[in-house]
């Protein structure tokens, strides 16, 4: 055999050993994990839009606390300056900060809900009852991309600690884990409670 057919030989067994060694799953897996992570700010920026309008539904059918109905506003608007990229998912305290403003917007609109309760006038209302509606179904989307997430940044933080990947995560791409979501309050994975008295 000449050098040269061993030099034709080689480079195969050479790329099929780099494709095994994390130079195409690490980026693809961290994209992966990062398009979740876009349906998670998508579902939370879903929730912040529709609280305006439910805020103002209470406000004009009923005498709610006000304080209550400020919480609510407050918590979004808190929420909403908590931003976090997806250059940040490696960092756990800004995931933390980010949790902390959602959860924070969680508990205010639990608190509205139970509100909510002691006004029949408005709970019998056709929009109020369609906005808690959606809302509702808003936190189970956000209960599900938190989930698709976790399970997209669980794939990749494998990927970059297992054998062989883990030679191109360090080496070529310098990968470092990204940051799973979790809840931070008591009973955050659930979604607030949504009674119409039936």
């Amino acid at each position: 055999m000449t050098y040269r057919s061993a030099r034709w030989l080689i480079l195969p067994v050479a790329a099929m050993s780099l494709s095994a060694c994390g130079i195409n799953s690490v980026p693809t897996k961290e994209e992966a994990a990062k398009a979740k992570w876009a349906n998670v700010e998508a579902a939370y920026q879903r929730r912040a839009d529709l609280i305006p309008n439910l805020v103002e539904t209470a406000k004009g059918a009923s005498k709610i606390e006000q304080s209550t109905l400020e919480g609510v506003i407050q918590a979004r608007a808190s929420a909403t300056q908590v931003k976090l990229s997806t250059d940040d998912l490696n960092d756990p305290a800004k995931v933390q900060a980010f949790q902390q403003a959602q959860g924070n917007v969680s508990g205010a609109l639990g608190r509205l809900l139970v509100t909510v309760e002691q006004y029949p006038d408005l709970k019998s209302q056709a929009r109020f009852a369609d906005l808690m509606t959606q809302l509702e179904g808003t936190e189970n989307r956000i209960n599900v991309s938190v989930q698709d997430y976790n399970g997209a940044v669980q794939d990749y933080n494998t990927t970059i600690r297992t054998f062989p990947d883990i030679i191109g995560a360090k080496i070529v791409h310098g990968a470092q884990p990204m940051t799973p979501y979790k809840a931070i309050t008591p009973n955050a994975n659930q979604a607030p409670k949504v009674d119409f008295g039936q």
